[in-house]
This record gives C-alpha cells, structure tokens and sequence, in this order.
C-alpha cells in the first residue's frame, strides 16, 4: 500500500548554502561531463504536466551512478588531512564502488564492508575497483556499524561514509556537498530550477543536497518528493513520527535505498524544507524501469523509482492538490543509477 506525506510549509523554509567548490575539483576529474537532462514528452502527456525530464546518472565518470560525486569529493578532504590512509565505507553498492574507484585514483587502498543480501556480482565490481570486500551477516545498518568499528581499530583508517550520526557528521557532509554539482548542472541545463524535482531515498543525504539547493534564500523554492521503497521508508515514518524513526527493512530491488535509518545530517533539512514524501512497491519501481528503457533511458529500480512516485503522486487528486503543481509545470526525476545486467 502507497503511504505518502506532506507539509504544506516546507517551500517556505530557507536554510541551504552551497559554496561550488566541488564541482570545480569535479571539473579537473578524468572524464567529467554534465550528464544528460532528457525531455520525455511520453511522459508529460501521462502525467498532465508541461515537461517531464530525467536528470540521467546511468553514466557519472565512468560509473554507473551518481555517487561518486559525493565519494570524490569527501575522499579528496579526507586524504587531504590524513594522506595515505586507508579508506573505508559501508554499502549497498554504488557508494561503495565509487570509494573504491576514488582510493584507485588516489593511489590508496580501500575496505569495504557490504550485508549479507548484496549479490555476488555486486560484489565483485567492488573488488575490480583493487578495493577489499568483507560480507557482514546482518543488513546495511549493521555494515555501518562494522565498518566504523573497523576503521577505529587501527591509525591510519578513515571511514568515508555516506550516511551520518552524532559524532560522525563532517564527512557525510562533505558527500552532500559533492551531490550538489548535479543539482547546479540541472538549473544550467532549465535555465532555472523546475516546478517539482523526485528525488530516490536511502538514508536521505541526496534528498538532503536536493533541499538544501532548492531552500537556499536566492534560490526558486522547487517542491521536492522524496520516494523510498515501501520495505524501507524510514524517511516517511520519520516524517509522520515528526523525529528521527529507525525501521525494519525487507528485500526489496531497490537495493540501493534498503536502509532503515534516517542520516542525522539530513533528518532535520528534510524535517523543515522536504514538500512530500512517498512510498513505491517493487513491481512498480519495475515497470517504471521497464517504461524508461523504452524510452531509451537506462535506469535501475533505485533511479526508476522516482516515476513511479512522481505517478503515484500525481494520479491521486489530493496528493496532486498537496504539491499545488502550476497547469504548465515542468517535472524532473533523479535516475540515480543505470539499469544493471
């Protein structure tokens, strides 16, 4: 059943900043290129809005996902103060393949920790990246947890991860600050922000970059819908609890949003200045994925997800009226990762 949220305030809040530096260090990476911003009119007409566009992170310097951008850029502060140390992180996948592609290109080594549903093939493509890989037997909560014991045992290891809580908050800043050369690519590719941007949820740091961007107080507020697997909204259920909830999580194909705990960085941005938030079943993250390869958009259920919510939404009278959409509204969806083999 779709669960959904919103908060008729939160265009109002301002609060975010950003600084551009790191789309200039972006910028002297091998291979660094504004991604595409693809217009789908098949998608506009269904949905009744003027445009529908899907910012497209199948293909991020070299990469198959978006993270990287913030992997990058929290790696290069990290090694800045401790050069030569080791990096370490927890992941579903993609953030933890762009810490071991980063270690590569710093020429430093990398540990990292995966849960015990992650796939074999997952897995792998870690490890092609030169990094070591150790399987936890438990969820990604738990290889957070390991992942930071690890990296405390020994001097000379620094958790890189993309995930915050209290005592642990400067580098997942530094990954939030990394997501937002997308955004600024976005508003340069419209000529201005869009009238609704959907962002796909895990532990809500790129749902945090989105926000801060679009809160900040020069800065069109766009309406911003965050959308979380429906085995795993803890950002939905922190919204409605109104503070930071922890869930229990199943499988799901998103695989790369199946956390159960909400960041602390981005429980209290997402609190004030996040418009609505919902939630999407498997089946539907798959057809969503199915609809945008034939449109000839390469998209994984975690990035796919952002049209079935943005359908979810829209095709509801009272969650359409909630988003208070113009008749000539112009629609982005994040596909934060392309579709796998």
């Amino acid at each position: 059943m779709t669960r959904w949220y919103s908060r008729a305030s939160a265009r109002d809040w301002s609060g975010g900043s950003s600084t551009g530096t790191a789309r200039v260090f972006h910028e002297t990476l091998p291979g660094y290129a504004p991604t595409a911003l693809v217009d789908l009119p098949p998608l506009a007409r269904e949905l009744g809005v003027e445009r529908v566009l899907v910012k497209d992170e199948s293909s991020r310097l070299g990469l198959p996902a978006f993270k990287v951008l913030g992997a990058s850029w929290a790696c290069r502060q990290v090694l800045d103060r401790t050069p030569g140390a080791r990096l370490v992180t927890a992941t579903d996948g993609n953030h933890g393949r762009a810490v071991a592609r980063m270690a590569s290109h710093f020429t430093v080594t990398a540990t990292v920790v995966v849960p015990a549903v992650m796939l074999p093939e997952t897995a792998a493509l870690i490890e092609s990246e030169g990094a070591q890989v150790v399987r936890v037997d438990g969820d990604y909560d738990e290889a957070v947890r390991t992942a930071a014991r690890y990296a405390d045992e020994t001097p000379g290891r620094e958790l890189v991860q993309d995930t915050a809580w209290p005592g642990y908050e400067q580098v997942p800043a530094w990954i939030v600050e990394g997501y937002d050369t997308l955004l600024a690519e976005i508003d340069e590719q419209l000529g201005g922000a869009p009238d609704l941007l959907a962002v796909p949820v895990g532990v809500g740091s790129l749902a945090q970059a989105v926000v801060n961007h679009y809160r900040r107080p020069d800065a069109a507020h766009a309406r911003v819908l965050s959308v979380e697997p429906d085995t795993a909204a803890c950002v939905l259920a922190s919204l409605v609890e109104g503070r930071p909830a922890t869930v229990d999580t199943a499988a799901t194909v998103m695989a790369g949003l199946n956390c159960g705990t909400i960041s602390s960085l981005a429980w209290p941005v997402l609190r004030d200045g996040c418009d609505a938030a919902i939630t999407v079943t498997d089946a539907e993250a798959l057809r969503a994925s199915a609809d945008l390869a034939d449109l000839g958009v390469s998209s994984g259920a975690c990035g796919a997800a952002t049209l079935a919510g943005v359908r979810a939404a829209l095709a509801h009278t009272d969650r359409r009226a909630a988003l208070g959409l113009p008749a000539d509204a112009t629609v982005v969806l994040l596909n934060t990762e392309g579709r796998r083999p």
